[in-house]
């Protein structure tokens, strides 16, 4: 028993998949994505090759409702499954078999403007609508609209049976680390009580970790700056040089060392700029060794 909702940001080609399920490890199971292909949410009694079978497919040419017939043709099952598909116009199509509408609670979806939310075991229809109303509202990245969603779903009543995990998958062609794979979010929570808010937690976590700085939060180090910096190093035991307030070859050094032992790896930078969030990091972790 499971909510999801696809999405596809007609802005910057990104598609993905959040869902929250009273099933253990459910990112290991329902989310399939290919950046510039599409995005497959496969769950109820879940075929799992749905998600592979149906990115091949939409690659091939296929439309989402094409992929759909396709699938259930495919499948003696078909009646127990759930499972929708949006591609890279954003356009969408879904199932929901016959049984999995006699089980406990709404199963269904609801579709919105560039995005899909589909459940079962749900409180009532106003989950999926719910989602799709904050999907569509919600403003930020793509993934930032999705875990909205989610939560929105959750706060209209969830799943019957309560939470237990959630993930969220957000594909974008050359998004990932280092600008050298698709995967641009891929964050799975297996088992917690409260798995929306410990996703949305570790997205910002991930942001700090694998997303490259925006140029619009970069400062210049003046000369503040650099005194601050060459103290929060030195308290750390990263700069054992001069505690002048110029920003030279050596402090930027030991930036860059502190930077990656803190993993801000893609937010490294040889110059005299720094980025404002890592700045707030180091200024947080500063506050919580006093």
């Amino acid at each position: 028993m499971t909510y999801s909702i696809l999405g596809y940001d007609p802005s910057n080609g990104d598609l993905g998949v959040a869902v929250q399920s009273k099933f253990p490890n459910v990112g290991g199971l329902v989310p399939y994505g290919q950046a510039k292909v599409g995005a497959v949410a496969t769950q109820g009694f879940a075929n799992p090759r749905h998600g592979s079978v149906g990115l091949e497919l939409l690659r091939c040419g296929a439309e989402p409702r094409q992929v759909v017939d396709i699938l259930l043709r495919g499948d003696d099952l078909h009646y127990q499954r759930q499972f929708a598909l949006v591609d890279a116009q954003g356009r969408s199509a879904s199932h929901t078999g016959s049984e999995v509408h006699s089980w406990e609670g709404w199963a269904g979806d609801c579709i919105g403007d560039h995005c899909l939310a589909l459940g079962n075991g749900l409180a009532g229809r106003e989950v999926a609508d719910r989602m799709v109303h904050a999907f569509e509202c919600g403003a930020g990245t793509l993934s930032r609209r999705l875990i909205m969603a989610l939560a929105a779903g959750e706060a209209a009543g969830g799943e019957l049976r309560g939470q237990q995990s959630a993930a969220l998958l957000v594909l974008r062609e050359n998004g990932g680390y280092g600008g050298l794979d698709d995967r641009h979010v891929t964050i799975s929570i297996y088992d917690h009580r409260r798995p929306i808010e410990e996703l949305e937690r570790c997205y910002e976590i991930h942001k700090m970790s694998y997303f490259p700085s925006d140029p619009k939060n970069l400062v210049v180090i003046g000369p503040e700056l650099a005194g601050e910096l060459k103290q929060l190093m030195r308290e750390r035991g990263f700069y054992d040089g001069s505690m002048d307030r110029e920003w030279e070859p050596d402090a930027i050094k030991a930036l860059q060392r502190f930077m990656g032992w803190e993993n801000y790896d893609n937010r490294i930078r040889d110059d005299n700029l720094i980025d404002i969030e890592v700045l707030a990091a180091m200024r947080a972790r500063r506050k919580e060794n006093c």
